[in-house]
């Protein structure tokens, strides 16, 4: 039997974690237990790395934290900021150096709670040390990520990048289905398909996660930037030069005269990052391929293999929950 990834697992919870397990809602999707703490369902063992993080990570003012719910365009994101911030090291001397070129997105930017905090409660920070401004990520709702950062004025930076669900669903079915070694089969779909409706699914509800982060942006524009994944792909020059100015590095009149956006447009695209031979062949730390992280990347791809009644049902969801708050979706 092959053995379970380890936030599936729970040999990895305290007995103080257990308590808490205890006296929150619980439920379970077809890989495992659930439990629903301060809004958001997490499995056991992703649930201690999200307080092992809000317990233990000593913030700077300078770091920056990429959010997205799973299967967002998270990878895209991650390469994007890493090209932006890496730049000026890298863009005219020897471009052959660049840590793209010899690691996965995901590897160069760890998330805090299936990554870092999942392995220990104190993870060795000491490589950031030399990087301002330390990059990290995560998939926590806004409010539960802010509580790690210890200050609710903390000037940290914060980007999230949203996606349709009905794409970010479809995408996640195939990653599932791919490091699970399964066929994308109809009925491993349908039964996402209601964990999503419900909201009873890994990091939701979704529209809960996008809200917290869309309000977030509204009441503090200089500390969160919303990102569409739609128009990221509609207009990813405009976009990329938006993402380079909010982060505090925007590009001189010079770099967009050269055709530094582009370069960078490119250097991060799908298909020039799945060609690269780190994600052809290498693996997380968890084992999952970096080759899994690699699809189509495309704007309604659902439309494939969703139903007009799995479509119809989504968005009214959508709409119902997300009334009057001034998101649509």
């Amino acid at each position: 039997m092959a053995k379970l990834p380890m936030n599936l697992r729970d040999d990895n919870v305290s007995e103080e974690t257990k308590n808490l397990i205890s006296s929150l809602p619980t439920d379970e999707d077809s890989q495992g237990k659930l439990c629903k703490y301060q809004g958001c369902w997490y499995y056991y063992n992703t649930l201690q790395a999200v307080i092992n993080f809000q317990t233990n990570f000593q913030p700077q003012d300078t770091d920056i934290v990429l959010a997205s719910f799973p299967k967002s365009g998270t990878t895209w994101l991650k390469a994007l900021s890493i090209a932006i911030l890496e730049r000026a090291k890298h863009h005219s001397n020897d471009p052959l150096t660049h840590p793209l070129l010899s690691d996965n997105p995901h590897g160069i930017v760890p998330f805090f709670e299936i990554d870092m905090y999942l392995q220990t409660a104190t993870p060795d920070l000491t490589k950031f040390s030399t990087s301002t401004p330390r990059l990290f990520s995560t998939h926590m709702p806004l409010h539960t990520m802010k509580e790690g950062l210890k200050d609710k004025d903390s000037p940290c930076k914060v980007v999230y990048l949203c996606r349709n669900i009905k794409d970010a669903l479809i995408s996640r079915w195939y990653f599932r289905c791919k490091y699970q070694n399964k066929e994308a089969a109809g009925s491993i779909l349908e039964s996402m398909f209601e964990s999503f409706c419900s909201g009873v699914s890994f990091y939701g509800p979704f529209w809960d996660h996008a809200h917290s982060y869309w309000s977030g942006s509204l009441e503090n524009p200089k500390q969160v930037l919303f990102m569409r994944f739609e128009a990221l792909k509609s207009e990813p020059y405009v976009q990329v030069k938006r993402l380079a100015e909010f982060l505090g590095y925007p590009f001189t009149k010079e770099e967009e005269e050269s055709g530094l956006i582009n370069k960078i447009v490119e250097l991060c695209s799908l298909r020039n990052l799945s060609g690269l031979e780190v994600n052809k062949t290498g693996k997380t730390w968890m084992n999952v391929d970096y080759d899994s992280y690699f699809r189509k990347g495309e704007v309604g791809d659902w439309k494939n293999y969703l139903t007009s009644e799995m479509e119809n049902k989504i968005d009214m969801i959508i709409e119902e929950k997300l009334k009057g708050s001034g998101l649509r979706l």
